[in-house]
């Protein structure tokens, strides 16, 4: 099995499956395709006909879209533990999911993933009611749902892969949320799987100046 994925400081699509896959312990080979060059969509382009990360390869079935593979990996290699067992809980748990992959385009646009930055930026207000609707969720999982955990349905699911490189995102711009949704980032950010991704992100040497935005903090 076979992931492509982008740059692992900006890619916040390739994140998602990835870490479904190091987490639940499925062996696969890494791919990376530096995004951005001049190349790149005829590299994608030997993978997948979209020409966009991430790309799942398992034999001759080829999956593209984060959700999709995360939604094929948790039928094909882990009896659908990849949501959870409770039937509300599932039905919430891919409801939030979808509208992580669907929704959210100002924060997307305005605070672009960028794992190994600390930055400072002018949060306009579409960008707060974005924030505001995430804390909303994370916090609404965290306190309402059973069985309680540290994790957005009690045990690590694809919403918590859909809401990472989110996480990652509120720690490079510094973002404040409730003290239940700042419980979940370092929870998050705790975990030794996305630690390595974002090890492996600071150790990349490719700069893409659409991403570097804001003032550092030091």
């Amino acid at each position: 099995m076979q992931l492509v994925i982008g740059n692992k400081n900006y890619s916040s699509w390739s994140l998602r499956p990835w870490l479904l896959l190091t987490e639940f312990g499925i062996a696969f080979e890494e791919i990376q395709v530096r995004l951005g060059q001049d190349d790149s969509g005829a590299k994608l382009a030997q993978y997948s006909p979209a020409g966009k990360v991430p790309v799942l390869i398992d034999g001759d079935i080829t999956v593209w879209d984060s959700l999709s593979i995360c939604e094929y990996l948790s039928e094909r290699y882990l009896d659908e533990r990849g949501w959870p067992a409770e039937p509300s809980n599932r039905a919430a748990a891919r409801s939030v999911s979808a509208e992580m992959h669907s929704g959210f385009t100002a924060l997307r646009n305005e605070l672009p993933m960028n794992c190994r930055a600390r930055r400072k930026v002018a949060f306009s207000e579409a960008v707060l009611q974005d924030i505001r609707r995430i804390d909303q969720i994370w916090s609404s999982c965290l306190t309402q749902q059973p069985p309680a955990g540290a994790w957005l349905y009690g045990r690590f699911s694809i919403a918590d892969c859909m809401f990472a490189p989110v996480v990652l995102r509120f720690n490079t711009y510094a973002v404040q949320v409730s003290d239940s949704s700042r419980k979940y980032m370092d929870t998050m950010l705790g975990n030794s799987n996305l630690n390595r991704w974002v090890s492996d992100a600071a150790k990349e040497t490719w700069v893409t100046p659409a991403y570097e935005i804001g003032e550092e903090i030091r």
